[in-house]
């Protein structure tokens, strides 16, 4: 009897794996808005990156998949892929995102990281149409953005105290949407050992960023321990670690298995975000988050119910 999990049967690994993807990917919203206490924003996401890539970096010699292997099984075109996802899934979004938080609540950019799938969506129908979305889906993506047009509304968060917050409300769905083009550049890419792929995004976006923050920003004259640990937390669970787990859900149990994962980081974010933080979160937030989480399920219900079911 063969008891490996599969997408078929993902196996309580799996399923324990993805709550805790879900768990530490929901508190890096918080873990993030806690180094900007210490830091500036381009430099606590040059950390998240940079400690992410040596981590990742170390693990790929030690398991045999080092980074040299994308030029051994994909050339130069695989090298191309990983700048793209590097530059434009990671490098960008992590800017944008520690830029926007400075200005919005961590709850606010973990439902905004929330709309991923939905805007995954219309990038498939441009780019991979054998795919196709159909008419569940389009309903789907239409009530999820509704919620994110009241998400993004001058009225989402009541009166605050900056004047950049509706910018830093586009920066959190900018970021989102890079996420959104890297999923589609992943599925289009080379074949590559997944944890190589993983590290070869991770360094280029870390080189990057990394000098575009020790050049446009200086280093803080006191490492307060809370931010410091902040930003290592985030670099190293959120990051490094999430992108191994991510890599071994869905060679196992497959990437729709995974989006089940789309429900549980808005939530956790919230969670996070009014319990440890003590963030005040009006109305307008969560009916934002409902409509954006019966969206996804809409576009994805066959799916994540098929998963539920086995």
């Amino acid at each position: 009897m063969n008891n490996a999990p599969s997408p078929e049967n993902p196996g309580l690994t799996n399923w324990l794996l993805i709550l805790l993807l879900g768990i530490i990917w929901g508190a890096a919203f918080m873990a993030m808005s806690v180094a900007l206490e210490g830091f500036g924003p381009r430099m606590v996401a040059a950390g998240r990156l940079g400690f992410a890539a040596l981590a990742l970096i170390v693990l790929g010699a030690m398991i045999g998949q080092p980074i040299t292997a994308i030029s051994k099984t994909a050339g130069a075109r695989g090298w191309l892929f990983c700048t793209a996802i590097g530059a434009i899934a990671l490098a960008m979004p992590m800017l944008m995102l520690t830029w926007g938080q400075q200005h919005v609540p961590s709850a606010f950019a973990g439902v905004a990281m929330g709309t991923v799938p939905l805007l995954v969506l219309p990038l498939v129908y441009i780019f991979s149409p054998e795919e196709g979305i159909g008419p569940r889906r389009i309903i789907g993506m239409a009530v999820g953005f509704v919620g994110l047009a009241i998400l993004v509304g001058p009225g989402a968060f009541g009166d605050t105290d900056s004047e950049l917050t509706l910018w830093g409300r586009l920066a959190c769905i900018c970021a989102a949407s890079g996420y959104a083009i890297g999923s589609v550049l992943t599925r289009r890419s080379p074949k590559m050992p997944p944890i190589a792929l993983a590290t070869g995004t991770m360094t280029i976006a870390a080189l990057i960023v990394v000098p575009l923050a020790l050049l446009t920003e200086p280093l803080p004259e006191v490492f307060a321990l809370r931010p410091s640990l902040a930003m290592l937390y985030a670099a190293i669970f959120p990051t490094a670690l999430g992108a191994i787990i991510r890599v071994r859900v869905i060679t196992t149990a497959g990437s729709l298995f995974m989006n089940i994962t789309s429900y549980m980081v808005p939530v956790w974010s919230v969670i996070f975000g009014i319990v440890l933080l003590g963030e005040s979160l009006p109305p307008q937030l969560f009916y934002a988050l409902a409509l954006i989480l019966v969206g996804i399920f809409i576009s994805q219900s066959r799916q994540i119910i098929a998963a539920l079911s086995r």
